[in-house]
Order: structure tokens, then sequence, then C-alpha cells
């Protein structure tokens, strides 16, 4: 938000610098991000002066230049090439002096430099009146009338130039109370009244108003709920034409584009005391009759830019007396009842409606106006009075205008201010320190806050409307907080805190182990938006109020975001990928129970662990040979943390169109995680050509089936472990986890580790087979291990291998 200086010293007087406001306002939670300085002529016409033109003949060495001489004052005359088709010796012209900068529309300039062209010296510009910024004329040079302008004075003396400094806010939408210069001084005096820092500033209140004649107009608001207030005004013998230069400056300040005097004035209450309005062309309201209401859905609307629209009935309307729409209330005009240069009576509204339903209006047409932005956080229902009767006054003033008859108003119930009782001990508490109680009056008085009563301890309060967002006691301290000064509270010197020991039961300690292994290992962890666009609506979780068409779902998987972060890394040269990610995934499915036949969907939330892997394994480096990252490395680390569980973990295929490839990792027949190859057309989406692992663990699961003997402190063997290694030729659509659980269910208690150490597949083996080499530890604790046990445990698996896979021994 743009908040001038100028503008902001019609309603506030103080002697400090620009900056040190700025401090201030920075100080109070206004935070300013950049101070520019305004121009209404860009350069301010520093370095041009008023010359002679003493001679001017043609040029030796270029048929379309002139060489002249002027006399800019003080005696001194320059030698100017000039190429203007109309300069002329005797002519009085502004001058261009060496050093001054000419600035172009887009704030970019070039600066006038003594230079020879063709040959010839030239040691100014006479200036046309694009190139001061006067006009966008560049028919020839700018020729004066040598009776007002006298050589050598400076130009800008002749031109009433505006300077102008522009705070830039990054205002949280909370604030609706410092939507406008208005609200702005007002809480900037606060701070400076309760500081010890002089000011000035005096509330606004409604002008009074003499109207001549009736108007004849009538008012009908349909839904109180709606549109609680409601006034209109009715304005003839207006005259459209453009704005004075100060309202102009005013508004192309703080960036806007002056269009005429009505539109102006209301653009200039707007930012000026945050009240939107909106004027019709009184003649063509049918019926003179203003209703305020809702239109059928699918009726048609063509706004102001041009667009026909199709209302889904629930937009605050604006209508005639036929009931036909002229303005989607708050939110934007429409183009058959706007005013144009021939207008000569305007309707002039000034209203508060709901909230809601102007967010909702603007959100389902694709509009965000500056008057829709103020009006969905709230605005001062208590302040369109005040705005409209100065609104008036303006357009008296500046467009001629009358106010005809009285203001027609709809209120029936007046919005009252948030009742809150602030207690003392409360206060000290969230402060860390204790302000003595009559600066805590001194700043709620400053802030219109209404002292009602004295309690034991405390304050009953009453808080103006215009603040909206202070409702409870926490805000009425964070509002005593933020004038008093963020900066006086002092931090403490020490800390002290009892550090709390989260419990085995708690799923978070399970998060924050597995998170530290995962950092252990290389991996970063990484938190994505949980809305998003889904391809597949089936059973995605739309929202009701988007904030955009890009974030109108609730995600359904943490691939998409991560696959998302993998590209973002890949297009900076970092191709090496170990993400992970904790967070929760969203569906709806179609209720089926026919007990709850109240809601069509049933929701579900879970929460999830996802792993992403992609590019080489370790850096490259000349001890080892480049190793890309494989779906038995991810498979390798989600075990390390299923490890931690303690827990038998089954393994299964898994289909699932997002892999091409992937098993199912289950735990007494639930499924605790998946993992794979992710798919290729699911790769080319994001534009990613290597290849990408990625797993997915179920926390809640997890966290079930966690066994809560988890660790175990065991002496190290005093007895050396007994390695025996098995070839075994097989079927090549037999995997090592069948294997491995096959040979975990040997009841022998020396049999320790089983590992994989080889596989084979090629020339010497018999069509469809493998071989795998397989290594087996065991150990007796209490003594050296015989040959006879050691056979023992090694016969029974060569058995279970044969009788159950068909596996032949390989010598």
């Amino acid at each position: 938000m743009k908040i001038s200086k100028n503008w902001l010293n019609n309603f506030i007087s103080t002697e400090l610098k620009t900056e040190k406001i700025g401090d201030c306002l920075t100080d109070i939670g206004l935070e300013v991000e950049g101070i520019e300085t305004f121009e209404n002529i860009k350069g301010g016409l520093e370095g041009i002066v008023v010359g002679k033109v003493l001679t001017c003949e043609k040029h030796p060495n270029a048929d379309k230049l002139k060489k002249t001489t002027v006399d800019i004052g003080n005696g001194t005359v320059l030698d100017i090439v000039c190429g203007a088709p109309n300069v002329e010796a005797g002519q009085t012209v502004p001058v261009a002096t060496v050093g001054t900068k000419i600035y172009a529309k887009d704030g970019s300039f070039f600066e006038i430099k003594e230079a020879k062209i063709r040959g010839e010296k030239s040691q100014g510009m006479i200036c046309a009146e694009d190139e001061l910024g006067l006009s966008d004329d560049h028919g020839g040079i700018m020729v004066l009338d040598e009776n007002k302008y006298v050589v050598g004075k400076p130009f800008a003396e002749y031109f009433d130039i505006v300077k102008d400094e522009v705070f830039e806010i990054g205002l949280t939408p909370n604030r609706t109370d410092a939507m406008s210069h208005y609200g702005v001084a007002r809480d900037l005096h606060a701070y400076l009244s309760t500081n010890n820092l002089k000011s000035e500033f005096e509330k606004l209140s409604s002008l009074p108003l003499e109207g001549e004649g009736e108007h004849h107009f009538q008012l009908e608001v349909e839904d109180a709920e709606l549109c609680p207030r409601y006034i209109g005004a009715v304005i003839g013998n207006v005259t459209v034409e453009d704005s004075p230069e100060w309202l102009q400056n005013r508004l192309e300040a703080i960036g806007l584009s002056p269009i005429n005097n009505i539109v102006d004035i209301t653009n200039y209450i707007l930012h000026g005391l945050g009240q939107p309005l909106h004027a019709f062309d009184a003649d063509k309201i049918a019926g003179k009759t203003v209703k305020v209401g809702v239109n059928a859905e699918g009726t048609s609307f063509k706004t102001l830019d041009g667009v026909e629209r199709k209302l889904n009935g629930s937009e605050i309307m604006i209508k005639d007396g036929d009931s036909r729409p002229m303005c989607i209330a708050g939110v934007f005009g429409g183009a058959d009842s706007g005013v144009t240069s021939e207008t000569q009576t305007i309707f002039l509204e000034s209203a508060y409606f709901n909230p809601v339903a102007v967010r909702k209006a603007a959100k389902a047409h694709g509009l965000n106006t500056d008057a829709s932005f103020r009006f969905e956080r709230g605005v001062d229902a208590n302040n369109a009075k005040t705005a409209i009767t100065h609104a008036i006054k303006l357009i008296e003033d500046l467009a001629g205008g009358k106010l005809v008859g009285e203001l027609l108003e709809f209120y029936p119930k007046k919005i009252e201010g948030s009742y809150v009782v602030l207690r003392y001990s409360m206060l000290d508490q969230i402060l860390g320190i204790k302000i003595h109680r009559e600066k805590v009056k001194e700043i709620l008085k400053s802030l219109e806050i209404e002292i009602l009563n004295e309690i034991p301890n405390g304050l009953e309060l009453s808080v103006p409307t215009f603040k909206a967002d202070v409702t409870r006691e926490i805000d009425v301290i964070e509002e005593v907080l933020r004038i008093y000064g963020y900066n006086k509270i002092e931090a403490p010197q020490k800390i002290a805190f009892t550090p709390v020991k989260l419990s085995f039961d708690d799923q978070d300690e399970l998060e924050n182990s597995w998170a530290r292994i995962l950092q252990s290992n290389g991996f970063n962890e990484v938190m994505n938006n949980s809305l998003t666009t889904v391809k597949d609506e089936t059973n995605a979780v739309k929202l009701l109020n988007p904030l955009s068409g890009d974030l109108a779902f609730m995600r359904t998987s943490l691939l998409e975001g991560l696959l998302g972060n993998t590209i973002y890394n890949i297009n900076r040269k970092n191709a090496d990928i170990k993400f992970f990610e904790l967070g929760k995934i969203y569906h709806r499915y179609p209720n089926t129970n026919a007990e709850e036949v109240k809601t069509k969907y049933r929701y579900e939330e879970r929460k999830q662990l996802a792993l992403l892997v992609s590019g080489r394994e370790k850096a490259e480096n000349w001890l080892m040979p480049k190793s890309e990252t494989s779906f038995y490395h991810l498979k390798a680390y989600v075990q390390v943390l299923l490890k931690r569980l303690n827990v038998a973990v089954e393994e299964v295929a898994l289909e699932d169109e997002r892999f091409s490839d992937a098993i199912a990792l289950k735990v007494g027949g639930k499924t605790v995680a998946r993992l794979g190859k992710v798919a290729s057309n699911l790769l080319k989406g994001f534009d990613i050509e290597q290849e990408c692992f990625y797993a997915e663990v179920e926390l809640e699961v997890a966290q079930s089936f966690r066994a809560k003997e988890n660790f175990k402190f065991v002496d190290i063997p005093k007895f050396n472990k007994t390695r025996r290694d098995l070839a075994l030729l097989l079927d090549k659509e037999i995997t090592y986890s069948s294997l491995y659980q096959a040979a975990k269910k040997n009841p022998s208690k020396y049999l320790k580790t089983i590992n994989l150490f080889d596989v084979y597949e090629g020339k010497n083996l018999p069509e469809g087979k493998k071989s795998y080499a397989l290594s087996f530890e065991l150990l007796n604790e209490e003594k050296t291990l015989e040959e006879k046990d050691i056979s023992e445990v090694m016969n029974a698996l060569i058995k279970t291998f044969t009788k159950e896979f068909g596996a032949e021994l390989r010598g």
C-alpha cells in the first residue's frame, strides 16, 4: 500500500523527517518497505533555464540540423545544435544546460553534455514539451511568450512543481483501520502523542449539508444482513471534466491514473478515508429507485471492463427500479450505469456490505479491486456518512454539483464496537514488564478505545468499529504494546526453561527421530504447500473459497510437491537429490454408510513421511566410481527407519499408477510404506529426465505398531561369529525378500544375520534362471559353535530353499 507524505500531512502535523516517520510506522506494525520520491514533472525542471535564440543558421555539415547561439542570461551565450524544424532567431525557449537530466516516461534519463555534433560545438539543448515532461507533444521546440518569461530565470519558477515522498507499506490483512491515509495518520498520532513526540491530529466527522429541492429517489434494501448500512445522495448540476492538478497529483503519487473529477473524488475518498464509494449516472436509474439485493442465477451483467458476466445468484447487487443490475456491490460497477462526460446528475453511494458476500463475489468473478480489498476485510460502517459528506463537498467544489434533497439512508441497527475486559495481570504476563497504569490508559485513549469502567485490576473497554481485528483481550494487549513500543521491551539476559522429553507414545518423538536419521544420511527436509492443483478431482478435497485456480484443492499426495522441488534443483545444477517431507494428505470418498445420510462424502486426513532420491548416491570423487542412486538405496533408507519400530515387516508387490515398479511394506496386514520407481509419464509432466525413486510411510500406522521395548543393551559377544555362504540357482521371478522371510522362520537361535552379496544373470545359466549368493552369520553367545550345530542350521535352510523355491545349489 502506498501512502503519500503530502497527503498524510492533510491529517497530521509533525516536525519529524521522512525517514524518522518511516521508522515510527514500522515500529507500530505498519512496516515501511521503501520510500520513493514522486515529482509531477520528473526531474523538477532542474537545470532548465529560459533562453533567447540570438542567431539561427543552417548547419554546415547536416541538412536537417541548425546551428544556433542562445543567451541564457548574465552574459552567457551558448552554442547549441538543434534539429527542431521550428527553431528561429528571436524566440524565447527553454534550454537544458550541461549537466541537466532529461527524463523519459519510464523513468530513465540521459544527461546533457557538451559535445560536437557533425563537427560543430553544442553546449546544451533547446527542449520540446515532451522532453520536459509537460505533454506528449514533440512537434518542435517549445516557444515561450517573451512577455511572460524572463531570460536567465529558472524555468521551474513558472510551474507548480510538486514533490512528494511515498511510503510503501507492507500492510497485513487484519489492519483494516490503516487502509487509508487518515487511518495511518491516526495510528501515527497515537504513537507520537504517547511517546512525547509532537504531533497534531484532528478527528474527522460528518460535514453539514444543505440540499436543494427534492429528488424523488427511493431506496430499497432487500436483506439487512447482506447490507447493514447504505447511504445514497443525488447530486445535480454536475460537470464531468478533468480533475484539478492537485487532485491528479495526489492520485498519481500513489500510482493511480486520473480519469475524471467524479471518479477521482471517489478514489480520493477511498484512499484518503478508507471508505469505498460508487457513483452512478442518476438519469440511467430506471424508476428512480435503487435496490440492494440479489439477482437470479444466470442473470447477465456487463461490467465496466466490457466483460459480459453470468451472476451466480449470491452476489450483492445494486439494482434499478426494474431490478436490472447496475453494480456488483463492493466489487465492480456496470458498463451501462457508470458516469460519462455527458452525465449531469449522479447518484452517489456509501455503504457497508457483508464482507463474506463481497469476498465470494470477487473470487467467483476473478475481480480484485481497491474497493473489494477493503470491503472483504471489513470497512468501518460508522465511517460511511463521514466519507459521503466529504465527497459531496468535493463534488460541489470541483464539479459544480449541488446536493438535491436529503440523503437516503438505511441503517436499521447500529453496529457497535467490541466490548473487552483488559486485566492488568494478563497485560503484565504477556509483556513481561509492568507498564504504569496511567500510561496504559493514555495509550488506549490515543487509539480511541473508550474506557467504560475501571474495575479491580483491570478496565472495561469499548473498541471502536474501525478496529475490526480487535475483539479479544489479547488483541487489546497487542494494541497497547504496538503503541508503547516493541523496542522498549528489553530481552532478558537469561532465559530459563524446562526441556520436555517426548514420551514414547508421542508420534512427534518418532517423527523427530526419523528426521534426525535421514538428515544424518544426507537428506534435506522440504515443506510444500498443502494447497495445489490436481488432474484427477475424483477423490480430491476442493476448497469452497480458493485463493486462486492454481490453489483450489488439498493435496492428495506428497509426491508432486517433491517432484517440483526436484526440477527446481535440477534446473540450478543440483541434480543429486535426497529429499524428505513430513506432511498431511487429504482425500474424500463417497459416503456409503446408510446411517450418515446427511453427508454425501466422508473425508480422510493422513500424515505421511515422504522420501525422494535421484541422481548420484555419493558425490563424485577420484576414489569411488560414479554411483547412480537406485530403488535399493531408497529401500535401504526405509528399512533403516522401520527397523526403529522393532516389528516384522512383510514385502508385497504393489500396483500404483504413480510407479513403474513398486512394492508395499506391511506390518500385521496393514500397509506401513509404499516405494518404487516414479513412472516416466509423471516425470515428463515435470520435465524431469533422470530417474526418481519415491517412498511414502504412513506415520499413524507406524506409530500404532511401534514396540515399547525398542532398545536393548547387551554385552559384546565373547565368542566369534561363524559365516557360511550358499550359491543358489533360482527362477528369475523369485525375490530376495521371499528368501529372507523364509530364512527368518528358521527356529535356530544361532542364526543372526542374512545377507545377499551377489546376483548373477547371464551366460552359463539356464534360460529363466538367476544366481543368488547369500551369506549367513551364526553365533552361540555362550560357547564356540560346533560344526554339527552349524550343519544343522545350514541343512535346514537348504531344505527350505529347495522345497519352497525349487532352488539348486551351485558349486
